[in-house]
């Protein structure tokens, strides 16, 4: 009777065991978390009033709004951050796709790029100039060649096969960014978009499209075509999106360094993202911010300058969309 008595409470505490893992487990699953941003740069209030803001703001959700139904409804990270960056890319308030700065002749020559976290596959395009929404084209670039980046021509016929839509480059001219190259301003506009997210079944992935610089030449490509600089997504890690001035991103690897300290220093993403944006960058001269998400659902959006557009949603209800500090 002792025995089987002791049997019986083995077997509860067991059963107790179990269940109670089971839970932690359960609990500690991070949802979904989708994280945008619409470009960091040095304006102010006084150059982005209240109306203006608003706008911004209005735009930013409607586009963390189309993410956020995507990975609520178990679609994918890739998935998500595609049609995220489709919207900011048709905004022209965005240094992206309709919204792209003009080079120094007066052309629209725009990048792209995606990250998939669950297999480190990547794609991106660089210096088109007909493809209506190049981060498509980059997924492209990703899931249908044996290729990481394609520039050009070489790119745009490639994205026309794939059936990504082909445009006029008419298409991308609009009255306020061709007034800012008549003025060559002095504090050019930044304005490249990106996202990054988690999905359901906790893979992770980052994308990035951009305009390039106002009054850029000799066929300039920045850091966000360039997987490891302005992009970047490991499931061991985070998954990360730039923005800012592109030539120092490249030269500090910037979005990979933030994985690697949190890989190899097993720091937080939020220590990773601030030493390497507050400090490396700050003291290598360089300017701009970044967006990420790590593989908990953590996120951070640090930023060296007076502001970066922003917003977050998570699967918990918890939601933000920021403009300045």
């Amino acid at each position: 009777m002792k025995n089987l008595f002791k049997l019986f409470v083995f077997f509860s505490i067991s059963l107790l065991f179990v269940y109670s893992c089971t839970q932690k487990e359960q609990s500690s699953q991070p949802g979904y978390v989708i994280v945008i941003h619409g470009g960091a740069g040095n304006a102010s209030n006084k150059d982005i009033n209240e109306e203006q803001q608003m706008i911004y703001k209005e735009k930013l959700g409607e586009a963390l709004a189309i993410g956020e139904k995507i990975l609520s409804e178990g679609g994918t990270s890739i998935e998500a951050i595609e049609k995220t960056i489709n919207y900011l890319e048709n905004c022209p308030l965005f240094n992206a796709g309709k919204g792209a700065v003009f080079t120094h002749e007066g052309t629209n020559e725009m990048d792209a790029s995606i990250m998939d976290g669950s297999n480190l596959n990547a794609g991106a395009v660089a210096g088109v100039g007909d493809i209506k929404n190049p981060i498509s084209a980059a997924i492209k670039v990703m899931n249908e060649s044996e290729h990481v980046m394609l520039a050009g021509k070489g790119a745009s016929d490639f994205a026309k096969q794939q059936g990504i839509e082909i445009v006029d480059s008419s298409y991308f001219r609009t009255q306020e960014r061709w007034e800012s190259l008549q003025r060559i301003l002095k504090a050019e506009k930044h304005g490249t978009v990106g996202c990054v997210a988690l999905d359901k079944n906790g893979n992770l992935a980052a994308g990035t499209s951009t305009g390039g610089r106002t009054n850029k030449k000799y066929g300039r490509i920045g850091d966000s075509p360039i997987i490891g600089a302005g992009n970047y997504a490991n499931n061991n890690t985070c998954a990360v999106s730039a923005t800012g001035h592109g030539e120092f991103f490249i030269r500090y690897t910037v979005a990979h360094d933030i994985s690697a300290l949190m890989e190899y220093k097993n720091l937080s993403l939020e220590d990773a993202a601030n030493i390497v944006v507050n400090k490396k960058l700050v003291e290598a001269g360089g300017d701009g911010g970044i967006i990420a998400v790590d593989k908990n659902g953590n996120i951070a959006m640090p930023f060296n300058t007076n502001m970066m557009f922003r917003a977050y949603s998570k699967s918990t209800g918890e939601k933000e969309i920021l403009i300045f500090k």
